[in-house]
């Protein structure tokens, strides 16, 4: 606020610079969508390493392409990754979610899948009669539950304090959905709680009544040794009436595998009991079955009816605030993914201001193939790029053989290393971005083969001596030579929506701010620092910030009819760099010692 004078002095008056700082926004986030063993369907969920894709989404599977993408983009040097996980159900067989059954309660699986035919819970009533009255119930209104992933590395979770009371925080119904991973109920929560919980109370409290009369009894003056006698004995029945009782709190599955146990364990073991807990323990399983589900399809879950609006399938990325480039593995039972969709990609990457990464279809064996097929790709757009051939890796999940896979995971990882190391105004290309876990590809090329698709905007995995599998191309879609686009190589482009996200983000402030020209001056000072930091690290062409890059923002690019129309126009050059893909070696004969 100004300084109103009152007495003869010095007064001080802080000044705003006006320097709004700009940051620059990350560069390499990779969206990656496909089939996953496990996880929430149609949820984008942020990962920062492989083991949290295995925690989450299962881990490899051989019936899906995903999840090696997603182990390749770690390996390579990738950092953020958002998976969407997409689920086809299956029509007339098995649920997609397992069924679980305990204590009277219905559950099921939290998300879809097989998965959840590992998934095994318990109740119990030790719970307090302080928290019952807090919470305004009677002790006997709650419950806890324990749920168990058995699948290798699962977990356990325990929920305290349950109710099945319409209206109460703890809820049943509530309380998973928000709270778990594993679970969710099933249906309408039930007026009345189950019986086995009611008995495992009822018990419960027996045992608390028997165990007190006997404090009571051995405190007694003078002692009387019947009512110690008749009150160890209640214990005694109390403690026998709760295990009976806890029979009753498993899963389905779980209570059949000990009468299984049991019945084997009798002295003598009944053959009958034995068979017929077997079968009980089959009945069991079969229960939950459930099924994985079928290969995806682009109008049943990439672009189903509505999927924008609704958020679903490549537009779930819609809840995700940033990513910059998008991996779609093939889904086909053929090993590919649908011309249509990879437009569909390609269009929402221009309006995302991201980068495509597409793979070979799985017809490209030769060069020929490759340069008979671009054509037929699904897209031409500058926001895209094709990379050739696919990789060959052993297969861990079956006895590591060699297996043709897509690139696409390798590709976008090493597109993050080498921003992280060079900016995204390096070629993610060059002897020095080597594919890391890829022994082999799936089609040697020669420097002639090289030379026939790199013209044509085809991007080449090779193989050298002693170097290794490197990425050797470093154009788009729009970087065939008859093209004769300004969007040709990667790194411009990529370079170019760098800016274009960064200052996007960093001028929000503007809007609705006095246009004028002080305005337009602290628009000139803040997108001129951000853009002379680039300059000062390599992003630009030009021995001067003069010849590298420009900021304009005045009465030339806002007229007064701009203003009368509430736009302000600011213009943005920069001279890109650009790789270096043919280097020339002059080499003459030099006439030795001859004086002239």
């Amino acid at each position: 606020m100004p300084i109103t004078p009152t007495y003869p002095g010095v007064y001080i008056e802080e000044i705003p610079s006006g320097v709004r700082t700009i940051t620059g926004v990350a560069t390499s986030i990779t969206a990656f969508i496909g089939r996953a063993v496990r996880g929430p369907v149609d949820e984008p969920i942020t990962i920062n390493s492989y083991s949290d894709f295995e925690r989450i989404f299962g881990g490899l599977w051989v019936d899906s392409s995903l999840g090696y993408a997603v182990r390749d983009f770690y390996l390579n040097g990738g950092s953020q990754a958002i998976i969407v996980r997409l689920y086809n159900s299956q029509q007339g067989q098995n649920s997609s979610k397992s069924p679980l059954k305990v204590a009277g309660l219905t559950l099921e699986a939290a998300y879809e899948g097989a998965w959840g035919e590992n998934l095994r819970a318990t109740v119990d009533a030790n719970v307090s009669e302080a928290v019952a009255t807090q919470m305004g119930l009677a002790k006997t209104d709650l419950f806890n539950l324990t749920v168990r992933d058995i699948s290798p590395g699962g977990t356990q979770e325990r929920f305290q304090n349950l109710t099945i009371a319409s209206g109460k925080p703890r809820s049943i119904d509530k309380v998973l959905e928000a709270e778990s991973k594993l679970i969710r109920w099933d249906g309408t929560v039930p007026n009345a709680l189950p019986t086995a919980i009611v008995a495992a109370h009822t018990a419960q409290q027996q045992l608390i009544n028997a165990q007190q009369q006997l404090i009571n009894a051995k405190n007694a003056n003078p002692q009387v040794p019947a009512d110690i006698t008749a009150a160890e004995t209640a214990v005694t029945n109390a403690k026998t009436a709760v295990t009976n009782a806890s029979k009753d709190l498993d899963d389905d599955v779980t209570k059949a595998e000990k009468q299984l146990e049991a019945a084997i364990k009798a002295v003598p073991p009944v053959q009958g009991d034995i068979d017929t807990a077997k079968q009980a323990l089959v009945s069991a399983k079969n229960a939950m079955q459930a099924s994985n589900g079928q290969f995806l399809t682009k109008n049943d879950n990439f672009t189903p009816n509505n999927a924008e609006s609704q958020k679903k399938g490549l537009y779930a990325l819609e809840k995700v605030d940033l990513f910059n480039l998008l991996c779609i593995p093939p889904y086909l039972e053929t090993g590919d993914v649908d011309s249509s969709l990879i437009s569909d990609a390609a269009a929402y990457c221009e309006r995302r201001r991201a980068f495509l990464i597409i793979d070979p279809p799985s017809a490209w064996k030769t060069k020929d193939d490759a340069r008979d097929g671009i054509d037929n790709l699904g897209t031409r757009s500058n926001h895209s790029a094709v990379f050739f051939p696919r990789i060959k890796q052993p297969n861990p999940l079956r006895d590591n053989q060699l297996e043709d896979f897509a690139p696409c995971g390798v590709v976008a990882g090493n597109f993050a290393r080498t921003d992280a190391q060079r900016g995204v105004w390096k070629a993610p290309a060059g002897i020095d971005v080597k594919l890391v876990g890829v022994p082999q590809l799936s089609t040697p090329l020669t420097d002639r083969e090289n030379g026939e698709l790199n013209p044509l905007g085809i991007n080449c995995l090779r193989a050298f001596p002693g170097v290794g599998r490197v990425l050797w191309g470093a154009r788009t879609l729009q970087g065939d030579d008859r093209l004769a686009s300004e969007w040709k190589y990667i790194p411009v482009r990529r370079l170019a929506l760098y800016i274009e996200e960064s200052l996007y983000r960093g001028t929000q402030w503007v809007v609705f701010e006095p246009n004028d020209e002080p305005l337009w001056a602290q628009i000139r000072l803040n997108i001129g620092a951000f853009m002379n930091n680039l300059f000062r690290q390599g992003a630009f062409q030009g021995s001067t910030p003069q010849d590298a890059y420009f900021v304009k923002c005045n009465s030339e690019t806002t007229t007064q009819n701009d203003i009368n129309l509430g736009i302000v126009n600011i213009v943005v050059g920069f001279a890109p760099l650009k790789p270096a893909e043919f280097v020339i070696i002059k080499i003459q004969q030099i006439a030795g010692q001859i004086v002239t």
